[in-house]
């Protein structure tokens, strides 16, 4: 049986990996998510991939596509409900091309990350499951969260730190970054003024 892995990243891919492989699948790995921004990250996450699927001698497919506009375009008005969104779009395009390249099934990496709305996108595979004929390979992955990120330090692979949009990366580090840029000022605010610094 043919199974097209849709991959969100490298460390996300780890466990999935390992469970598929102890299944009847030859796997092809598919990269496609141009909700990843900026341009550089997009790459990291790419470049990661391929050296992960080539260590496990994993047939990739990629769909370089950087899709900054075409994301914001679609969610602009409506970011609360951006992830369905995301989510959708990606799923769909893999369930269409492993539906045009004979694929006997499909599955995704984000079926692993404990941040991401498992049920969301169990609903959506299974609806586009439904829509397109083609069966959906469901396993929470979650299981093996801890292993997961333990083999990706194994491996030296890239962890990023936020989910994959420009709005993610914002509630990633906004606060982070404000709270080291208010503790700078009232240093400086207090050897400007010969005060000890709490």
């Amino acid at each position: 049986m043919k199974l097209l892995l849709h991959q969100c990243c490298a460390p996300c891919s780890l466990y999935p990996l390992k469970i598929l492989k102890n299944e009847p699948f030859e796997i092809y790995g598919f990269f496609y998510n141009p909700n990843i921004h900026p341009v550089e990250e997009f790459y990291k996450r790419l470049e990661n991939v391929w050296f992960l699927n080539n260590l496990e001698g994993i047939k990739t497919i990629i769909d370089e596509t950087y899709g900054l506009k075409e994301f914001v375009q679609n969610v602009v008005y409506r970011e609360s409900k951006r992830c369905n969104y995301c989510y959708y779009m990606r799923i769909e395009k893999t369930v269409k091309i492993a539906k045009n390249g004979k694929f006997d099934a499909f599955t995704t990496t984000l079926l692993y990350s404990k941040y991401q709305n498992h049920q969301m996108i169990k609903d959506i595979c299974e609806d586009l499951s439904h829509k397109y004929k083609i069966e959906f390979y469901y396993y929470d992955f979650r299981e093996g969260w801890k292993e997961g990120i333990e083999k990706s330090k194994e491996l030296n692979l890239y962890r990023q730190q936020y989910c994959g949009c420009i709005y993610s990366e914002e509630d990633r580090y906004r606060k982070q970054l404000s709270r080291k840029f208010n503790k700078l000022k009232e240093i400086q605010l207090c050897e400007v003024n010969n005060e000890p610094t709490k």
